[in-house]
């Protein structure tokens, strides 16, 4: 009998070699691994990329309960760790590509990689082409006979894209590219990587795996055929995390699957409240038929989360500053997946340097939130406020003109 899912979040990471016996990992904090004998150290030595105690930086056991964790709850071979999401993104591509290569890059991807494709990757001599995030079988079409990478985001950064994963995969497997999956927005459960097609699934889990907002971590889960690749590779570029931030990441996924029902359940409530107001266009939160690829989430995801953005019908910086300036419970700040709620503003002119292709199909200012748990009501209630301002600015400019 398989364990629900629920139960694997409390479970996972806890084998008794890692925990002594104690509900928690201990923190084992460490550089140097000393050994009596020389036959000790040539065992570690031999044994060393199979999470055996042979130098900080390949880990302790704080990080292998850790990375058991996370390859347990998202699946696949094995786990790598990073100090950041952006690390984890980056190393996981530069553990695969070298110069002459290409890479398909989805357009709605989260900026750094964006920057890092267009920066380092660029003075690599490696070539990024940006496509279309709903392309599906038409990514054919950009497939060339050097395309090492196809990376995916579902959803996507800001405007929450929802990609037809499966397709892709498919298409770019009968080519033999290598499919990577930004999966942070789904915390690496609620969307099975592995069961869709995904080589390598990497988290800013930064978000939602740590949940408060207090740890910069990375993770990047791999399958068979590429996890000896994408844990070398990693190492050689020095890739590693601190056992506390790792220690984090394992206690915030015993509280993951409560967290996310709350966050999902809140900004569901608080997207079809936004739904019923004058003054957004349409609300993009991926359980909502609104939202690009609201078929492909019904199809593969288990659940939702507290991320989705709305569109308001018109631009006006000034009455935005105002819908902003002026909240109580909502704070602004470049992340999400903690338990506080944030918002954030684009004015759609701000898209033309985030993408290529992708542009987006409306005039009015988008505005994503990250709900918290806050209770529901007290959040309408801020930015019914927040509106009321954004409103009064609207009125007094048409009364001007």
């Amino acid at each position: 009998m398989s364990e629900s899912k629920q139960t694997k979040y409390v479970t996972a990471g806890r084998d008794k070699k890692w925990t002594n016996g104690v509900v928690n990992p201990p923190i084992q904090r460490a550089s140097t691994i000393v050994f009596d004998t020389v036959a000790e150290k040539q065992q570690a030595t031999i044994n060393r990329a199979n999470k055996t105690l042979f130098y900080g930086r390949r880990g302790t056991n704080t990080h292998f309960a850790f990375q058991d964790a996370m390859t347990e709850i998202e699946g696949g071979a094995g786990c790598a760790l990073y100090p950041c999401g952006t690390a984890a993104i980056a190393n996981a591509i530069l553990s695969f590509v070298e110069t002459g290569d290409h890479i398909l890059m989805v357009d709605t991807c989260y900026e750094p990689t964006r920057d890092f494709c267009d920066t380092i990757m660029k003075k690599m001599g490696v070539e990024t082409t940006y496509y279309e995030p709903t392309i599906g079988e038409g990514i054919r079409d950009l497939i060339k006979p050097n395309t090492k990478v196809l990376f995916l985001e579902s959803p996507g950064s800001i405007t929450m894209e929802v990609q037809d994963v499966p397709t892709l995969a498919k298409i770019a497997h009968e080519q033999e590219i290598i499919v990577m999956l930004d999966n942070t927005w789904a915390a690496g459960v609620n969307f099975s990587p592995f069961d869709h097609g995904v080589d390598i699934s990497i988290q800013a889990a930064t978000k939602y795996i740590v949940g408060h907002s207090d740890v910069m971590l990375g993770t990047a889960v791999a399958s068979e055929k590429y996890w000896d690749q994408l844990r070398e590779q990693s190492y050689l570029m020095g890739q590693c995390v601190s056992p506390d931030d790792a220690y984090l990441g394992l206690r915030g996924i015993r509280t993951l699957d409560v967290r996310l029902r709350q966050h999902a359940e809140n900004s569901l409530k608080v997207a079809k409240w936004l739904q019923s107001r004058p003054e957004v266009d349409h609300v993009r939160h991926p359980a909502l038929e609104t939202c690009p690829g609201h078929e492909f989430y019904q199809r593969d995801f288990t659940g939702g989360n507290g991320l989705f953005s709305f569109v308001l019908k018109t631009t006006y910086p000034k009455a935005t500053t105002a819908l902003l300036d002026g909240m109580k419970h909502f704070s602004m700040g470049y992340s999400w997946g903690g338990y506080e709620s944030l918002i954030l503003a684009n004015e759609p002119k701000s898209f033309n340097s985030l993408r290529t292709v992708a542009n987006p199909n409306f005039e009015g200012t988008l505005v994503r939130l990250h709900i918290g748990l806050e209770n529901v009501d007290d959040l309408i209630a801020d930015l019914e406020a927040g509106l009321s301002r954004y409103n009064a600015l609207i009125l007094e400019k048409e009364a001007t003109a």
